[in-house]
């Protein structure tokens, strides 16, 4: 099984942490050993906004303030990269063609950003794409996709299961705001529509709820299905 994994910036590195960053790490490898071949994408988080947020203060522009949020995701992959010690990739790959070699050669790639104006929300879809993956998987700090914030709307509602048209739909208008409360940016929606990849939301605060929703496919987020599949979302890793 093919797998590849967005991990926040939240959820990896809220606060430097070298514990969360091994209990993710250890996630991965756990998938290793099982005989998944693991691609990740690592966020920039809190960090990253305050980097941009003090950047444009300062009077950088919109493609330069991308790449400072560009520059800390990298360093946040650079963690994840010195936790998997000789699994992975020894930098982070800075495009698709690097990953999949990586991939190819049996290493873990990982990936921060690629370019101004995307998210690695969509640098993970784009490599499930390119490595042609059986799964995605967003491990975000929210448990899923839902029809507002959950954290600021207690009449939120969560949502099993869409499909991919069904998530483009979903987050389009949530993109039009400040965007709080999009699970995923709407060109990795996109992205998932369009290559038709089956995909997994999750609560990823806690690691080994990544390695059950792989493994197993249990969790208690929301599955992303191509349109017309009957298949169980919970059969997917078998």
């Amino acid at each position: 099984m093919r797998v590849v994994i967005s991990i926040g910036g939240s959820v990896l590195a809220p606060d430097l942490d070298a514990d969360r960053v091994a209990g993710h790490a250890a996630a991965v490898e756990g998938l290793v050993d099982e005989g998944c071949e693991v691609g990740a994408v690592v966020g920039g988080g809190g960090v990253a906004r305050e980097y941009i947020g003090t950047a444009r203060q300062l009077g950088a522009n919109e493609v330069q303030l991308d790449q400072f949020g560009i520059d800390v995701t990298r360093l946040n992959a650079r963690l994840l990269i010195g936790a998997l010690d000789d699994l992975s990739a020894p930098s982070p790959a800075h495009d698709y063609e690097e990953a999949g070699e990586a991939l190819r050669r049996g290493d873990v790639p990982v990936m921060g950003g690629v370019m101004p104006g995307q998210t690695t929300d969509a640098v993970a879809a784009a490599l499930a794409e390119y490595v042609d993956a059986d799964l995605l998987v967003y491990a975000t700090s929210v448990d899923g996709v839902f029809s507002a914030d959950p954290a600021t709307d207690a009449d939120a509602e969560q949502y099993d299961r869409l499909t991919g048209s069904q998530l483009v739909d979903l987050i389009a208008p949530m993109s039009r705001g400040a965007g709080a409360s999009a699970p995923v940016d709407l060109l990795a929606a996109k992205l998932i529509e369009r290559s038709k990849m089956r995909t997994i939301v999750l609560d990823g605060t806690d690691p080994e709820r990544i390695e059950a929703a792989v493994l197993r496919g249990e969790h208690t987020g929301t599955d992303v299905v191509p349109e017309g599949c009957d298949e169980d979302p919970d059969g997917w890793s078998r």
